[in-house]
């Protein structure tokens, strides 16, 4: 059987477009409307309750402002060790001492040798006679955050100059040492110490 296919012819429309006349540019006017603004008053802020006074003298600025106070400069970093962090903060002016948590170091350490672990990052720069050392730490035990003090003083001293690092690094006091205690497994005594067999 031959099957006739059905063709169907859709009829193409073309739509008149009219075109618009040319407008000359001359003959178009722009027309600006200008608004008149009013000026605007002034709020009394004291009458608001949104200050309480205002003096003069408190917009003044003094030529003190102006100046750089080289007392306040230093040079600030974050040291860390196990749990404990250190922030130091090293003073390039000002007595040369050594505060940690706003007690002196041989205070709240108690031995010369945590003391001397906090500064071996200064002391290899024989640099101990140059910074005024404010640390604040938390975390962690005694030991550990002398270290983590070091830390942070190596760091410090890279920002003061950046050619100590190559002796930092190769002192070791600019990596910060990942051991860490290992976490106790349930059914061990701590991390990895099996409870002690008995025979009876």
């Amino acid at each position: 059987m031959v099957t006739k296919e059905k063709t169907t012819k859709k009829a193409v429309v073309k739509k008149e477009t009219k075109k618009k006349p040319a407008v000359k540019k001359e003959e178009i006017e722009v027309k600006e409307e200008v608004k008149e603004l009013k000026p605007i008053e002034k709020i009394d802020l004291v009458d608001f309750g949104l200050i309480q006074s205002v003096d003069e003298d408190d917009f003044v600025l003094n030529e003190d402002d102006f100046k750089n106070n080289d007392s306040d400069r230093y040079f600030e970093a974050t040291g860390r060790r196990k749990t404990a962090t250190a922030r130091v903060r090293m003073y390039t002016k000002g007595d040369k001492v050594f505060v940690v948590n706003n007690m002196p170091a041989k205070e709240y350490f108690g031995t010369d040798s945590l003391v001397k672990a906090a500064l071996e990052s200064l002391d290899t720069m024989k640099s101990l006679d140059r910074f005024r050392v404010v640390a604040v730490v938390k975390g962690g035990g005694i030991r550990a955050q002398a270290e983590a003090i070091r830390h942070g003083i190596a760091r410090a001293l890279t920002i003061f100059n950046p050619d100590y690092r190559k002796r930092l690094r190769k002192a070791g006091f600019l990596t910060r040492d990942p051991r860490m205690k290992e976490r106790k497994k349930f059914g061990l005594k701590r991390a990895r110490r099996a409870p002690q067999w008995s025979k009876r």
